[in-house]
């Protein structure tokens, strides 16, 4: 069995952020208990397209709403007229968790909007800098990342 690597990437804040541009039609939220399910099903979309799982629902929110870098400020919901599409889940390290686009909304610069918006959100917190980690052969992810001005830090090997 061949390993499995994840990379490290960062985005120095340092400079001046730029700002998102957001499709009409699109509402930008921050999280709140009564999104959970639908945050839920769209992580779970995504980790199927990604690689992973996310655990069941309940046990989702626990843990997510309970973690030590839990602050709903910082989890970013974006909505449009059929609901939840986009969601940049951040932790208080300024790490990105989980950023996600529904297959149905994809190609419109949501994901993009996602990064900038968190990008600024933690310049406004006046943090260094922003790490995420992406699978290395997740390439459409790391192709957005990289435009965004993220670069490789280190590789990992899964466990």
């Amino acid at each position: 069995m061949s390993e499995v690597h994840c990379l490290l990437l960062r985005r120095d804040l340092s400079v001046p952020q730029a700002t998102p541009r957001w499709p009409a039609g699109i509402t930008l939220q921050h999280y709140s208990p009564e999104l959970a399910e639908a945050v839920h099903q769209l992580l779970h979309l995504g980790y199927q397209d990604g690689g992973g799982q996310v655990p069941t629902l309940e046990n989702w929110r626990r843990a997510f709403e309970t973690d030590a870098e839990y602050d709903p400020q910082l989890c970013l919901v974006v909505r449009d007229a059929q609901g939840v599409v986009a969601v940049a889940q951040c932790w208080t390290s300024a790490y990105i968790k989980d950023l996600v686009v529904h297959p149905r909304a994809r190609g419109q610069g949501l994901g993009r909007a996602l990064l900038l918006q968190a990008f600024m959100m933690f310049a406004e917190r006046r943090e260094g800098f922003v790490d995420l980690r992406v699978l290395e052969d997740n390439l459409r992810a790391r192709r957005l990342y990289e435009s965004t001005g993220m670069h490789i830090v280190r590789r990992e090997v899964l466990p």
